[in-house]
């Protein structure tokens, strides 16, 4: 089901202020940088930064698994007992999104495209 754990996004509130601060700590400048989000790449992992992300009900860090059908896999894990975060939206580029909460409240992160 997953191509493996490739992007990290992080809910900011003060979008420049957290742009200075991973680009001094990963060492590269954005390969997305937007208001509505900043991207980073280093060596196969994307670093992103989501200033409405405490707005959309992220409280930390979230780990996104690469994944080749969004929707078959949210299936697939509410039929193991996942319950839904965030269904499946379209953010750009044909990329979709959606999470899930295990059975502790972890959000696990899906992103396809």
């Amino acid at each position: 089901m997953s191509e493996g754990l490739k992007t990290v996004v992080y809910p900011v509130k003060d979008l420049e202020k957290a742009k200075a601060v991973y680009g001094a700590l990963l060492g590269v400048k954005p390969v997305l940088d937007q208001p509505y989000y900043v991207g980073f790449e280093v060596e196969g992992q994307h670093v992103g930064l989501d200033p409405n992300g405490h707005a959309n009900g992220m409280t930390g860090p979230v780990g996104y698994w690469h994944v080749g059908d969004v929707r078959k896999s949210v299936k697939t894990l509410v039929a193991a007992g996942a319950q839904i975060q965030q269904g499946p939206k379209e953010v750009g580029g044909g990329r979709l999104i959606a999470s899930v909460r295990d059975a502790d409240g972890n959000v696990i992160g899906l992103i396809q495209g």
